[in-house]
């Protein structure tokens, strides 16, 4: 999984996740919303993992959709945090890049796998 760029973003992307985390909890006194986007930002990753050890092709982009799916759910949290000024614009721009970056490899790859099957 070395060589694999997904499966190295996402899980670039659960680091930044757990360290967002930590500072809506405790610099920020925010535990709900900062859990929910601890929750998905960090199934990504561990749903592409998952994916690595699939039966069959089906079962791939099964669990690749789930990850795709847990990058939208994390937009969401990431938009409502803004929205509620838990997080900067500047913190914002910066976590949700990586996000829609993640979001659009998950679009290609289940898009083509679709196409294969």
């Amino acid at each position: 999984m070395n060589g694999n760029v997904v499966f190295i973003k996402s899980k670039m992307f659960a680091v930044r996740t757990v360290n967002l985390y930590k500072y809506l909890r405790y610099d920020k006194n925010e535990y709900v919303m900062s859990k929910q986007l601890l929750k998905s930002g960090t199934s990504i990753g561990a749903n592409i993992a998952e994916s690595t050890c699939a039966m069959s092709s089906k079962d791939f982009l099964a669990k690749t959709y789930i990850a795709f799916k847990e990058c939208a759910e994390t937009q969401y949290w990431l938009d409502l945090l803004l929205e509620t000024d838990y997080l900067s614009e500047q913190q914002y721009q910066s976590i949700s890049a990586d996000c829609s970056e993640l979001k659009k490899l998950l679009s290609s790859i289940t898009k083509t796998l679709k196409e294969n099957n």
